[in-house]
């Protein structure tokens, strides 16, 4: 995160941030299941062949987590990334082994009303895999912070 936290006032449509990468392990994948995915497709090399994903898979809900570690690293909003809401679609799995990395985009803003402390600000973001694939999209609307008066 920057020393130069940015605030609505600073954002504009258009604006672009790109994370830096995440690589992801079986292990890891099968953490994250064991605690809040408990599925077999996640969980286990050999059963997870049988399904649909046809090998072992994170759960959605990993990429979107490790997607919001992303973000923080790279979205330096003063007050940090306050989420109000987001759509995500997962279109791709993410396998053991894979790199990711987050492209977001500024695609609208709603400043602060008059003498308001805060503006949403609405973000698309993708989550991408080393071989350039798009595994996650996402729209996020953002609680950002204004400026600090004096």
């Amino acid at each position: 995160m920057t020393n130069n936290p940015l605030y609505v006032e600073d954002l504009h449509v258009g604006q672009r941030f790109v994370s830096g990468p995440a690589e992801i392990g079986a292990e890891e994948i099968k953490a994250f299941a064991q605690a809040f995915d408990p599925q077999p497709f996640h969980l286990d090399d050999e059963a997870a062949k049988a399904t649909l994903f046809k090998g072992l898979a994170a759960s959605g809900w990993h990429t979107s987590a490790l997607t919001m570690r992303l973000n923080v690293e790279s979205l330096p909003l003063a007050g940090g990334v306050i989420g109000m809401g987001v759509e995500v679609d997962w279109i791709a799995p993410v396998r053991p082994g894979d790199t990711l990395h987050v492209e977001s985009e500024v695609v609208e803003i709603a400043p602060p009303a008059p003498g308001g402390r805060r503006g949403v600000v609405v973000i698309l973001g993708r989550t991408v895999n080393q071989k350039g694939e798009t595994v996650q999209t996402n729209k996020a609307r953002l609680l950002v912070s204004r400026r600090p008066s004096g």
